[in-house]
């Protein structure tokens, strides 16, 4: 026998759209811990980004963002709470390196740039999906007799 109602509610265009939003980052982000990575193994930059050949400061940034990326990568595509909190956190740390110490990682407004726009479209988002939330709430009335 079947239930009268739903359990699961149906996803609106906004939720669908935010889903694939996310997984764009997410593939983003994969994208750059692919290259933090192949730049500590040596496989890019003809080898010069290799560990053992960077300085202190770059061996801290690429090693961190080498596992925050992937991680936020992870949480992204799974449409976790966490995901952009680390997503955050990498980006956060890219825009110190490029922003706040371009004298030691060199001067990236690109990369800046981009992470302010995911951003800003990730609290569109949200703002988006709290007032067709609030919406529905104020529609759903129980009618008692």
């Amino acid at each position: 026998m079947e239930t009268d109602s739903p359990t699961i509610p149906k996803r609106t265009l906004a939720d669908l759209l935010f889903i694939l939003f996310l997984r764009l980052v997410a593939v983003s982000c994969f994208w750059f811990g692919l290259q933090y990575w192949a730049m500590l193994v040596g496989y890019s930059l003809v080898g010069a980004g290799r560990f053992d050949l960077l300085s202190l400061p770059w061996k801290v940034a690429s090693t961190s963002l080498a596992v925050l990326f992937p991680v936020a990568s992870l949480g992204l595509w799974l449409t976790v709470s966490w995901g952009p909190v680390i997503w955050v956190l990498a980006a956060g740390g890219q825009i110190l390196m490029y922003g706040l110490l371009p004298n030691i990682f060199g001067p990236n407004q690109m990369i800046i740039l981009l992470h302010l726009m995911v951003a800003v479209v990730y609290w569109i988002f949200r703002l988006l999906l709290w007032l067709e939330k609030r919406r529905h709430r104020r529609q759903v009335s129980v009618d008692l007799p």
